[in-house]
């Protein structure tokens, strides 16, 4: 047991190494969260394609984590509109495998989930939010949890999919904020909600005419 420990300190070393090494080579980039389990044909689909071509007009790179469903169709928007595809996979045993539309030099592959999601938040300088499961709400609540404790800078997190995201923001509402406070009111500021690409572009790009682009540090 103590021997199995010990490679894998190792393992989670190399893991991390080779992730920043290069990752540090990508230009600004938004994270797109959503789930794997979403069809072509679905308008959540058509949504991150959407929303994704048009953060690469901005100049922004897309990062996935690299398999099918929203993950997919942000790397597609990326890929069709010329800009930086990044996929950040990592096995799974069922819907988990590298969709087509990363580039070729950013496949990355993870074998442990909390480093995976280190090069989510580090690297990315904002964050869109479709709809999705467990994985995409541990992504989203992780993220807001850093930025509410202050371990990373206050960046933008926009939720796509208004009726998707309506009855967790009112539990949110009705139940952490005034029956029970546990958070703040101006914690509900961090997450705005939308269905229009063009408003999460618009969120983003107001944020960082008063911002610098940099990784999330020293995160």
């Amino acid at each position: 047991m103590k021997a199995s420990n010990s490679w894998t300190v190792f393992k989670v070393i190399a893991e991390f190494v080779d992730g920043y090494e290069r990752m540090n080579k990508i230009d600004p980039c938004v994270s797109i969260f959503g789930s794997a389990r979403t069809k072509p044909d679905n308008p959540h689909y058509k949504l991150a394609e959407r929303v994704a071509g048009l953060l690469v007009e901005e100049g922004y790179g897309i990062i996935t984590g690299g398999g099918p469903g929203i993950m997919e169709a942000a790397n597609k928007g990326a890929k069709e509109s010329g800009g930086t595809s990044v996929g950040l996979n990592i096995d799974l045993p069922f819907e988990q495998g590298y969709n087509p539309y990363i580039d070729v030099d950013k496949v990355f592959n993870f074998n442990y989930f909390f480093i995976r999601k280190v090069m989510f938040v580090k690297y990315a300088q904002a964050f869109v939010v479709l709809p999705g499961g467990f994985g995409t709400m541990d992504e989203l609540f992780e993220v807001l949890t850093l930025v509410q404790t202050k371990k990373i800078a206050k960046i933008p997190i926009v939720l796509m999919g208004t009726d998707f995201w309506k009855g967790m923001i009112e539990w949110i509402k009705g139940s952490l904020l005034e029956k029970y406070a546990t958070i703040s009111a101006h914690d509900l500021d961090l997450i705005p909600i939308t269905d229009s690409p063009e408003d999460v572009v618009k969120i983003i790009n107001d944020f960082y005419e008063a911002e610098e682009l940099k990784p999330n540090l020293p995160y």
